[in-house]
């Protein structure tokens, strides 16, 4: 890189980074995101980088830097909180032990890591490269609970401290086929439309059940018949070329379309694999939380289902209210968390930016296009008019059970990883808005 400068002769390691930012418990909720963004703010102090803190609530602060200048810019985007820890951890879920070549502890994966690996890419450009353009890093609060204090402040108060020509950030995963993985880029998003179902019924005594009116016996049938419902198939182009991509490389010829999805899923070898597809090709529903009852011997007057329901680009609230019509009939509905899909097109210089960059480290591999099933802080970005792509830059030759481990147990990353991941942001942003 030209234009060298020194300031520090010094560069911190990514993984020490994220041994720090996973002893920094951030669990959302409640949060306390406030303590990671001190300690980013005193290690980009250190380098003499531009940041601040952006705290809309107590405790619920998002962390901003920038470097260079110029009409283009870059944004490294990841978000700062970690979803709750479960029993049954092989070591202590917060302690960002270092051993055996990994980096253990909430979050490593999701999304502390890609924090490291943003925060350390940033700090060494800013010591050895001059920029023509600016990149901007974002360290967000909130996004494991909807990001509304996070990357939706910053979104809706402040957009041009974070408005880009582009964005990286968390969402793609590794995909496999029989024995091979291949990298992806995510371009979407499916958008949670979360719904708190109630229904009502009249209290009895238990031994005379048939005075009262169970509200428990109305809600399972109502989710019986969610539980049997089938979703509309949605093609989207780039769900069709994913899908295409991966008939062919498992060896089939059929060309794919809504009429014969399922079938031809249904002959893929890796059935995880086949439970990705479909998710990413329609609405999906289910009804994880019930809640009703207050007493073996008493008829319950009242009864609360809590429902994740994930739809695709080009649907919204009013489609999921009109398809589940029949099903919700004299149930009481109320909107617990709802954003849209979202998509950024794959048919542009900045993918085509990505990918380069990602087959200059990992060689002429493939490298496909996706949709996350989850949602991430990118559709604040792409709803103002910023395209967004999820990156995961994983070395392949870890463990496939790694990729179970976010949100839940024993969540860890290798360090080769790690260190991929930040050369690959150095790159990247470097030929993006390089001399």
């Amino acid at each position: 890189m030209g234009n060298k400068k020194e300031i520090h002769s010094d560069l911190p390691a990514v993984e020490n980074v994220l041994s720090d930012l996973i002893k920094i418990e951030s669990v959302n909720p409640p949060g306390g995101e406030t303590r990671v963004a001190g300690y980013l703010k005193k290690l980009f102090d250190r380098y003499q980088i531009h940041n601040e803190i952006i705290e809309p609530e107590p405790g619920r602060a998002s962390f901003i830097a920038d470097i260079g200048g110029g009409n283009k810019k870059l944004l490294y985007l990841s978000h700062t909180d970690v979803v709750p820890v479960t029993d049954g951890w092989d070591f202590p879920p917060f302690s960002g032990g270092i051993r055996d070549g990994f980096v253990h502890g909430r979050g490593a994966i999701d999304c502390k890591g890609l924090v490291a690996a943003e925060a350390c890419a940033m700090i060494r450009l800013a010591q050895t490269a001059k920029l023509n353009g600016k990149l901007i890093f974002a360290a967000t609060a909130d996004e494991e609970v909807g990001g509304y204090v996070g990357a939706g402040v910053l979104s809706r108060k402040y957009p041009e401290k974070i408005r880009a020509d582009f964005v990286v950030n968390e969402g793609a995963e590794s995909l496999t086929l029989g024995d091979k993985t291949y990298h992806s880029i995510s371009v979407g998003e499916k958008g949670p439309a979360w719904m708190k179902l109630t229904t009502k019924g009249i209290s009895s005594h238990g031994s005379v059940p048939i005075a009262g009116n169970n509200a428990v016996v109305k809600m399972a049938e109502v989710v019986n018949k969610l539980a049997k419902y089938q979703p509309r198939i949605v093609l989207t182009p780039e769900t069709k070329k994913l899908v295409q991509t991966f008939v062919r490389l498992d060896g089939l010829t059929d060309k794919v379309d809504e009429s014969n999805l399922d079938a031809v899923l249904n002959k893929l070898s890796d059935k995880t694999l086949v439970y990705y597809l479909k998710a990413i090709t329609r609405m999906t529903i289910s009804p994880d939380v019930i809640r009703g009852g207050i007493k073996t011997n008493i008829v319950p007057d009242n009864c609360e289902t809590e429902v994740d329901v994930r739809i695709l680009p080009g649907q919204d609230w009013d489609y999921v209210m009109k398809e589940l019509k029949g099903i919700l009939n004299g149930v009481s509905v109320e909107p617990i968390q709802y954003s849209s899909a979202s998509l950024s097109s794959s048919d542009n210089d900045y993918y085509r930016l990505i990918e380069t960059t990602l087959k200059e480290f990992l060689g002429d591999v493939t490298i496909l296009p996706s949709i996350c099933t989850g949602a991430t802080d990118s559709r604040y970005l792409r709803e103002l008019g910023v395209p967004s792509y999820g990156i995961g830059v994983m070395t392949l030759n870890t463990d496939p059970a790694l990729s179970s481990s976010v949100h839940g147990r024993n969540e860890k990353i290798d360090i080769a990883s790690l260190r991929l991941k930040t050369d690959f942001l150095v790159r990247l942003a470097w030929k993006y808005l390089g001399d």
